[in-house]
Formats: C-alpha cells, sequence, structure tokens
C-alpha cells in the first residue's frame, strides 16, 4: 500500500470555515432565484416577457441577485470542499471586483449626490406611475407608505396625481384619490382595513391632512436614515468586513493548498 499524503499545510479550520460560509449564500441565493421565477410564473412572465420592459420587476431583482448569489457561494464551496485553486482564485477575484465596485459607488454617490437624489426622486415618481401594472411593485409601495415610513408619494401626495387612475381628470372611481396605504389607520383598523378610503381624499384641500399621510416618503426616508443612521452604517460595515474575511480566508486557503502541493513535489 502506498504511505497517504500528508496534508498538514492545508488548515481543516480554514477549509470547514470556507466551505459552511459559502454554502449557506449558496442555499440562499437558490432560494432567491426560486421566489423569483415563482413570482413571475404567477404573474405569466414566462408567456409575455414584455412586461419585464414595462416595468422594474421586483421579482427580477431575487432573479438576479440570487444567481449571482448562487454562483459565486457555489464556487467558493465548491473550491473550498475540492481543494480547487481556481475555483478559489475566481470566487476571491470575483469578491474583491464587487467590493471595489461598491467603494466606487459609494465614493461616487457621496461626490454627486445632489444627481443621485435627482435619478431616485424620478425613479420613484416613475414606479407611482407604473403602480398599477405590476402586484409586487404595488405591494413594495404600499408596504413602504403605510407600514415602513407612514408616508404618502415621493415628495408630497400629490405624486399621485401623475397616475392615470389617480388623477382628478381621470373617470375612474379612484380620481383625486390616494392608494389605501396612504390613510391614516386607528388601532382597531389594524386588522380590517377599508381599501377605498383614499378615494376622492385629494378633492377636499381642508380636511385630506386628517385622512391620510401628507408627507413624502422621500423625506420620511431621509428622517429615517438620520434616526436609524449607527445601525444602517453596523450593517454596512458587516457587509464590507464579511466581503473582506471572506477574500482573505480563501486566499489563505489557496496559499495552504500551493504550500501543500509543493511539499508534494
Amino acid at each position: 500500500m502506498p504511505p497517504r499524503r500528508n496534508r498538514t499545510e492545508v488548515s481543516c479550520f480554514i477549509k470547514y470555515l470556507v466551505f459552511g460560509f459559502n454554502g449557506l449564500f449558496w442555499l440562499l441565493g437558490a432560494a432567491l432565484t426560486a421566489i423569483g421565477v415563482w413570482a413571475w410564473s404567477e404573474k405569466d412572465v414566462f408567456g409575455n416577457f414584455a412586461k419585464v420592459s414595462r416595468v422594474p420587476d421586483p421579482a427580477l431583482f431575487f432573479i438576479i441577485i440570487g444567481f449571482a448569489l448562487f454562483w459565486i457561494g457555489k464556487a467558493g464551496c465548491v473550491g473550498a470542499l475540492r481543494e480547487n485553486i481556481c475555483l478559489l482564485s475566481c470566487f476571491a477575484c470575483v469578491i474583491g471586483f464587487l467590493f471595489a465596485v461598491q467603494v466606487i459607488i459609494g465614493i461616487l454617490a457621496f461626490a454627486y449626490k445632489d444627481w443621485v437624489a435627482q435619478q431616485a426622486q424620478e425613479q420613484l415618481k416613475n414606479m407611482l406611475v407604473l403602480y398599477r401594472e405590476d402586484e409586487d411593485l404595488q405591494n413594495i409601495i404600499d408596504w413602504v407608505q403605510g407600514d415602513w415610513l407612514k408616508c404618502c408619494g415621493v415628495e408630497n401626495c400629490h405624486d399621485w396625481d401623475d397616475n392615470e387612475y389617480f388623477n382628478c381628470t381621470s373617470p375612474s372611481v379612484e380620481k383625486c384619490g390616494v392608494p389605501f396605504s396612504c390613510c391614516k389607520f386607528n388601532d382597531a383598523d389594524v386588522h380590517i382595513k377599508n381599501t377605498q378610503c383614499g378615494f376622492g381624499v385629494r378633492s377636499n384641500m381642508a380636511k385630506f391632512s386628517d385622512r391620510i399621510y401628507t408627507d413624502g416618503c422621500l423625506d420620511q426616508g431621509g428622517k429615517w436614515l438620520n434616526r436609524n443612521l449607527i445601525p444602517v452604517a453596523g450593517v454596512v460595515v458587516a457587509i464590507a468586513l464579511t466581503q473582506i474575511l471572506g477574500i482573505c480566508f480563501a486566499m489563505n486557503l489557496r496559499g495552504d493548498i500551493q504550500a501543500q502541493i509543493a511539499k508534494w513535489r
């Protein structure tokens, strides 16, 4: 029997740490992709791909992020388990590239914050226009307005006049109104919400502020960020540290494997 090869150069702790860490991201990526595909199948997007070009589809976001996490996690997971130098190098390079892109985007966003704010405002208003075009987009807007920020519209509730259903000249029953997520509900209405509470509220300028939120979500979002600056910064730092540690551990394992190969030779 040939003698068993010595593997003392490769740290089992680092190897299985990289494997387990990337295994979680591998499963997370698969789950996100599955959720996005399921949402598309429910909306019959596969039968009409023109829907994707019309609406900023949240399901597409899940598919893209999930697909990227799946393959990045797979490369790191299989590379660590099989001690594959090529896969570990690809994993480290991709994570490093993404980290660099994030840093550049952050710097540019800070340097051109006025332009970024203007673009964000335009995109958010475009989402209001497309409110009825996509159920997932509609649910997200309702959650932001009603459950998270307690707001209405982008700058104010009159932004809903850009939507053809809520415009004051519309023949719709919702004309001069807002979605129900803009309404102020008391504790007794938490479980049973009147989805028609926003009908025609903007036609009475004197009383509508008592029934709906009037502050825009952009302003409320800025206030929420200021109130939660430390937790948000903590999440950003944690993500950055996770990426840096992932690169360091992958390169450390790669160096151990190369040292072991050199020792065998």
